[in-house]
């Protein structure tokens, strides 16, 4: 791509050959952006203006790119006014990506983000832009990737199973799984993403498991996330999801459906009915963040759980907080009364991982235990709190009583 000094324009390439030349752009030593518009006139008019620009006019839209701190907002707002304020994108290109990729993310970046930018003192609705966002998220779906974490039996250390957490890979823009699934509940596209979430795991568990199996390596079980609303649409009914498990190779005991907190429940009953008919099938159903957001006393007794998961808000520093203590009490003697094991979210320190253990607390998760990793590894070897007693009983006498022990039922 040929590029120009002091405002004279490049004669733009023809159609047939722009990609090639788009794709063999040279590296260059200065911090790049890159814009795209629909708007011809406005992008030539911007290109007069930035320096060492560079400009390139495809079928679909035009793109100029420019250094940094030439190709600025301000420079972008200033002569967009005078050209009837046209929709364009703005974004950094990414000089850690190779060279054949940088401009193409960069470009599908920008096209995404073409007029959410606040062009006349308003912002747009938070709608639209999540709805662009997404369109982002799925434009990229093969780049996106799954963690695994280690959820521990604590009173033994061993693997209980793995949680799959999905990592959003969006170069341009940034972004948590949180702020995705968030994104897709308020625009009513909560169910097109986790048929893709649990389509990209269930893939991924299938070929992990048969390449365990070929060295004979046991079964293991792992939990993937849903939304409430999933769960009550009719593409995640109990045997519909039985079928998904078994075409990847799987057996239903070994998954767990984890609801997660980020929605509330408007139909408690039929959500009980589709956690019965997964319970039947012999999946396992977690409730997440207990003690926090929707996740409370009377859902969880309603949805009567295999597993609840404590807030790790509740969980960090628990080893000197009396409340947090009683409030994991009473947990843990709810759980055993309807039958489910709790679960500590979020342990990063020895000493509540000991107080959790002798509270009751049966399993745990954390970067003490085991951090995500793209494969399932092995959590790391720790004391077993039923060695560490005494370390428990020092440390209470300073930050207040651990009310009783509690007997650490086994698990399978």
């Amino acid at each position: 791509m040929d590029g120009t000094v002091g405002g004279h324009l490049p004669t733009a390439p023809r159609a047939h050959d722009a990609s090639v030349r788009f794709l063999s752009t040279p590296r260059r030593a200065v911090d790049e952006r890159l814009l795209w518009s629909r708007d011809i006139r406005f992008v030539r008019r911007l290109a007069l203006r930035v320096e060492g620009c560079r400009l390139l006019e495809l079928e679909t839209g035009t793109v100029l790119i420019g250094p940094a701190d030439e190709l600025t907002d301000a420079v972008a707002s200033d002569v967009a006014e005078g050209t009837n304020m046209p929709e364009y994108g703005l974004v950094p290109v990414d000089e850690t990506l190779a060279d054949r990729d940088r401009y193409l993310i960069a470009m599908s970046a920008a096209v995404q983000l073409s007029g959410l930018a606040d062009r006349i003192g308003m912002a747009q609705s938070t709608q639209v832009v999540q709805t662009k966002m997404l369109d982002y998220f799925f434009s990229l779906r093969k780049l996106h990737a799954m963690a695994f974490q280690p959820i521990v039996t604590l009173a033994t250390g061993e693997i209980y199973e793995y949680e799959c957490l999905f990592r959003p890979q969006m170069p341009m823009l940034p972004q948590s799984i949180t702020s995705v699934v968030q994104a897709a509940i308020n625009t009513d596209r909560g169910v097109e993403l986790d048929i893709y979430i649990v389509a990209t795991a269930l893939e991924q568990i299938g070929r992990l498991e048969a390449a365990a199996r070929t060295v004979s390596l046991p079964a293991r079980r792992f939990a993937i996330n849903l939304t409430p609303s999933s769960l009550l649409d009719p593409a995640f009914g109990a045997s519909q999801l039985g079928t998904l498990v078994r075409a990847a190779g799987l057996d239903p005991h070994k998954i767990t459906i984890e609801c997660t907190e980020q929605q509330s429940v408007e139909d408690i009953v039929a959500l009980q009915r589709q956690v019965r008919g997964l319970r039947k099938l012999g999946f396992g159903f977690a409730v997440d963040d207990a003690g926090a957001g929707y996740a409370s006393f009377a859902l969880i007794a309603a949805l009567r759980p295999s597993v609840i998961k404590i807030d790790r808000d509740i969980v960090h520093g628990i080893n000197h907080e009396n409340a947090k203590q009683a409030l994991v009490e009473a947990f843990v003697s709810f759980g055993r009364r309807i039958g489910a094991h709790l679960l500590a979210e979020g342990i990063e320190r020895r000493a509540d991982l000991l107080t959790l253990s002798k509270l009751g607390v049966e399993l745990g998760q954390g970067y003490l235990l085991g951090r995500p990793a793209a494969e399932p590894a092995l959590p790391r070897r720790l004391d077993r709190p039923n060695r560490a007693r005494r370390t428990v009983a020092a440390a209470s006498k300073t930050v207040g009583p651990v009310r009783r022990p509690a007997r650490v039922p086994s698990r399978a």
